[in-house]
């Protein structure tokens, strides 16, 4: 978030709408190189050498043949969206996909074996190293660039620090083998996972062919701040839900209580986070990246309201995953694009507004499909889920709501957003203690035992 506020202060609406427009292609690149893989060793449970090594060269492999096609096809990427520098720019930002290619392994043997604490170091000194960097080059003029070069140094230092956690190394000869017998569990996933891409980043693919490049350049920076609102939840959750689901699925009662339980505490988690930031858009956005970017609001709200569910669509995949039924999240995934094309399509005369509500309200409405498509798995009812979520979306909701009323008389800015902060966050939690809410409660408990402990 600190390092986003500094760029963004220093760089201009078409510097963040020239790198958004091209960040599909590196995402689908990676989708395809990492083939679905890491989550078919997750389901083998005990991945051996010879599983990990054989990904490992077929992530590198992937990875040079895309860079290469890539390559290739900058230019015409350029003419596509109308922007000549993005000839050298692409061929720099997609040497992102052959770097990666060499972390996909340590990363997914540090999640299989939910080691956390090592993935967020990791990322964490990356963020550092490369938020330190992107600054330092901005304020020296270098634009767009400092975003690239971001990007590239992010991956390479957590790749080495990946590299340092599990003391893992690939080995030759290669056998490919174990490729084969993944190969019908994850190419769903890799579909799938391309799917999902498009999906996700299709507004700013349509908005970069048919608006101005600062147009673009405003959806992504309010997007960029609903995505980290809504994937620091997801990521959370996401970290634990594969391995963990793939490990009680043999016991169907504990499995849906498991499945309830992180259903709830996603809710716990997400509602008051994202309800919040659209509560407090204006000034958060006023106070720390300038009122520069104030077109970006409204955009922002819509989105986090739509953010707030995002979270739920990971338990959901994850669940389909770890009973191997790759094939339910690649039909719901094409269901939900070809969908959400449409919707778009429809209201793409109305304005950039209107398709992001739009948008949002398809996302929010979509999750009863998933609900629908995953309950022979779960055995766990819509009538069920709404008892986990809906309690904790009302008295998010009317926290927000009642704490925007109350301090609408605050004219100063920074003032105000700290005391919209304070009183819905402070809000929020007395409610839950008069309600006894049981999540609460456990969350309470597992700080105080953590504090015990580290005494």
């Amino acid at each position: 978030m600190l390092f986003g506020i500094f760029l963004a202060r220093r760089l201009t609406k078409g510097d963040y709408g020239i790198l958004a427009v091209i960040s599909v292609f590196t995402l689908v690149a990676g989708c395809i190189q990492a083939a679905g893989f890491s989550q078919a060793l997750a389901n083998m449970k005990k991945p051996t050498h010879n599983d990990y090594n054989a990904v490992f060269w077929f992530n590198i492999l992937a990875g040079l043949v895309l860079y290469g096609i890539l390559f290739l096809c900058a230019p015409l990427i350029a003419q596509f969206f109308h922007q000549p520098v993005l000839v050298d720019v692409s061929r720099l930002t997609f040497l992102a996909i052959p770097i990666s290619a060499l972390g996909i392994v340590p990363n997914a043997n540090l999640w299989i074996n939910l080691r956390t604490r090592e993935l967020a170091i990791s990322n964490f000194f990356a963020l550092m190293v490369s938020g330190c960097t992107g600054i330092w080059l901005a304020y020296h003029g270098y634009a767009y660039w400092s975003l690239v070069w971001q990007q590239i140094i992010h991956i390479i230092v957590a790749n080495i620090i990946k590299y340092y956690y599990t003391r893992w190394l690939p080995t030759t000869p290669i056998d490919f083998s174990p490729i084969g017998r993944m190969y019908k569990f994850s190419i769903k996933i890799l579909f799938t996972n391309i799917l999902n891409t498009v999906n996700q980043n299709v507004l700013t693919f349509i908005f970069g062919r048919i608006f101005h490049i600062d147009t673009v350049g405003v959806y992504n920076q309010a997007n960029k701040w609903n995505t980290t609102g809504s994937s620091f939840i997801s990521n959370t959750i996401n970290q634990v839900a594969q391995p963990v689901l793939t490990a009680v699925n043999d016991d169907a009662q504990r499995e849906q209580r498991v499945f309830r339980k992180m259903t709830r505490f996603t809710a716990f988690l997400t509602f008051p986070a994202m309800f919040g930031l659209a509560m407090v858009a204006h000034e958060f956005i006023v106070i720390t990246i300038t009122d520069y970017w104030l077109s970006c609001v409204p955009l922002l709200q819509i989105l986090s309201i739509g953010g707030a569910f995002l979270p739920f669509y990971i338990l959901h995949q994850n669940m389909a995953i770890s009973h191997g039924r790759s094939d339910l999240y690649l039909y719901c995934t094409i269901g939900q694009i070809i969908v959400q094309l449409g919707i778009i399509l429809l209201f793409s005369h109305w304005g950039i507004t209107t398709m992001v509500i739009a948008y949002s309200i398809f996302t929010i409405l979509y999750l009863l499909v998933w609900q629908l498509v995953t309950a022979p798995l779960s055995h766990i009812t819509i009538w069920q889920s709404l008892k986990d979520i809906l309690p904790f979306l009302i008295i998010a909701a009317c926290c927000m709501g009642g704490t925007y009323v109350a301090t609408r008389s605050i004219t100063n800015m920074p003032l105000l957003l700290a005391v919209r902060i304070i009183v819905a966050a402070s809000l929020y939690f007395l409610v839950l203690r008069l309600l006894h809410a049981e999540i609460l409660n456990e969350c309470l408990e597992f700080a105080k035992n953590k504090i015990k402990k580290n005494k």
